[in-house]
């Protein structure tokens, strides 16, 4: 019964998530197209962005810890490469790590109404990985960007892994961040696959948990030094998950 009763309530939680975020999408991001787009206004959408994700988290009864923010150097663009296993680990990161994220996404995601202009206008990145020669230029821009001072978040797997290992990493992103010069940040995010079950559109309120570790530099080194770079950021993720979940007032 307790199941029951629970799901119910989860339902009933997610539903209004679901509707919130639609309507906020709806007149924020007209906001944005009119006011924000055509003034190139980049904060406005940041405190828009800001505003819709923790709408939807605290809907939808998503709550986060976070640890390692000290190793962060303040005032440096960086290049925070996160684990993906849920589809509440881009709200919840956006939220966790930085006032200003950009974020290197799916091409395919330029498609959405509204959201699309306005990730492109706020500075994201859209990386078409069917057409190389235009993966790159996203590359070269979004590398241009972190040299301007703007840090980014990347998913190196690509998509959700369903189990707890990690899916290879793509390289893209960490050209982007060797081109630039900037430090590699390692995160590690766990908790959010329990609030999503397979198959279910019902979103549980669930506690998640981001770990942060030392930055990993790539200053002096070359675009052929990738791999190692992988390695060396895939190692450090391992450790992370390896700590498993944040503790209370563990910082």
């Amino acid at each position: 019964m307790s199941e029951t009763i629970s799901t119910a309530v989860a339902a009933v939680r997610s539903f209004a998530a679901y509707v919130a975020a639609a309507l906020y999408v709806l007149v924020a991001g007209t906001i944005g197209l009119i006011v924000a787009v055509p003034l190139r206004w980049k904060g406005l959408l940041y405190v828009l962005g800001h505003g819709g994700v923790w709408l939807a988290l605290g809907l939808a009864g998503i709550r986060y810890r976070v640890a390692g923010r000290a190793h962060v150097p303040p005032g440096v663009a960086v290049v925070y490469c996160a684990n993906h296993q849920s589809n509440v680990d881009p709200p919840v990161l956006y939220r966790a790590l930085h006032p200003r994220l950009h974020i290197l996404f799916k091409a395919e995601l330029r498609k959405l109404p509204i959201l699309g202009l306005v990730m492109e206008t706020g500075g994201f990145v859209a990386v078409d990985r069917a057409k190389r020669d235009d993966a790159m230029a996203s590359i070269d821009r979004a590398a241009d960007s972190l040299r301007a001072g703007n840090s980014f978040l990347i998913f190196p797997e690509g998509t959700r892994s369903r189990t707890e290992a990690l899916l290879p990493f793509k390289k893209g992103g960490f050209i982007m961040a060797i081109t630039a010069g900037a430090p590699i940040v390692p995160v590690a995010i766990t908790g959010g696959r329990a609030a999503m079950r397979k198959g279910s559109a019902i979103v549980r309120p669930v506690m998640v948990s981001v770990r942060m570790g030392p930055p990993i530099a790539t200053a002096g080194r070359s675009v052929d030094d990738r791999d190692d770079v992988v390695a060396e950021v895939r190692t450090a993720i391992e450790g992370l998950l390896a700590q498993g979940p944040v503790r209370r007032g563990e910082r």
